[in-house]
């Protein structure tokens, strides 16, 4: 028969499969707000109740024993049918509760959540919400998130993805004192004689700058006065007379109407797919994120 798990032994095997997933203790102690030793102490516990060694520990790395290889899927499946069991009581509630944890673009954050966070962190109290920024990429489902926000085109296909809103403009700007002495611009070729801030993204990739006008389409790779990973520093890089930066347009209305920043060849721009919300396929959809959707949603 086997023996019952205990409550200590039920916590433990979450913490083990926090540190198995993060690939080692510290990064699972940043994720658990708890300290590296504290995580170390219940695994050397579970191994001594267990009385088989789960992790193989040397001062550069941790990783898992064929036990604990095997204790993992274990372990995944399990906790997964109870947190499963879990989600399914918030519809037996009159408000979703638990906790909701988002990888979300830097884009997306500030257009998308911003504008509704306020709102849903009032109507929903007892969700407890963690939004992290990252333009990397990351496996949601390794690092534990309920779900992520990318643009479209950018989604992993084993994901379900629900579009956020419509396609995207994205626009060239920069300052009118940049522009005032800068070489003459009258087509994206004349773009090379000029300094433009590239970008990074978050899979490692420089981004090409692609433009259209009245169907002609050109993709532009420049000699970048300077590359950065986020959006906001090729902003301020391109408000302060740095150069030209290649942005969504609505991520700069503000600069555009107070004219701290103009366009750039305003005839050419380029439509791109919009945001998209994504999660494991083999997950349901939980509460907490349904609501969240309805008032991404304006519903």
């Amino acid at each position: 028969m086997p023996s019952r798990i205990s409550r200590t032994d039920l916590g433990d095997l979450n913490l083990f499969r926090a540190i198995a997933e993060a690939g080692g203790f510290r990064k699972a102690a940043d994720e658990l707000d708890m300290s590296p030793s504290a995580l170390s102490h219940a695994m050397r516990g579970l191994e001594e109740r267990q009385g088989v060694r789960l992790f193989n520990r040397t001062n550069r790395s941790v990783t898992l024993t064929p036990a604990g290889r095997d204790l993992l899927g274990e372990v995944q499946a399990g906790l997964r049918a109870i947190e499963n069991g879990l989600e399914n009581l918030n519809s037996h509630r009159e408000r979703p509760a638990g906790q909701l944890r988002l990888n979300v673009l830097s884009d997306a954050a500030r257009l998308v959540l911003a504008p509704i966070l306020a709102d849903y962190i009032i109507a929903y109290p007892d969700v407890h919400l963690e939004v992290r920024v990252d333009d990397t990429m990351v496996d949601i489902v390794r690092e534990g998130f309920d779900a992520g926000i990318r643009y479209g085109g950018a989604v992993p296909e084993d994901m379900i993805a629900l579009p956020l809103g419509p396609d995207l403009r994205w626009i060239m700007v920069a300052s009118p004192d940049y522009l005032a002495s800068a070489p003459s611009l009258q087509s994206p070729g004349d773009l090379r004689n000029h300094r433009c801030i590239g970008m990074r993204m978050g899979n490692g990739r420089l981004y090409h700058w692609e433009l259209e006008r009245d169907g002609e389409i050109t993709v532009l790779s420049l000699d970048w006065a300077v590359v950065v990973n986020e959006t906001i520093l090729t902003l301020e890089l391109a408000e302060t007379g740095a150069g030209i930066s290649y942005t969504l347009e609505d991520r700069v209305k503000l600069q555009l109407e107070n004219g701290t920043l103009v366009p750039v060849l305003p005839e050419w721009s380029f439509m791109a797919p919009g945001f998209q919300l994504y999660y494991p396929s083999r997950r349901q959809l939980p509460e907490a994120l349904r609501a969240l959707l309805r008032m991404m949603n304006g519903s």
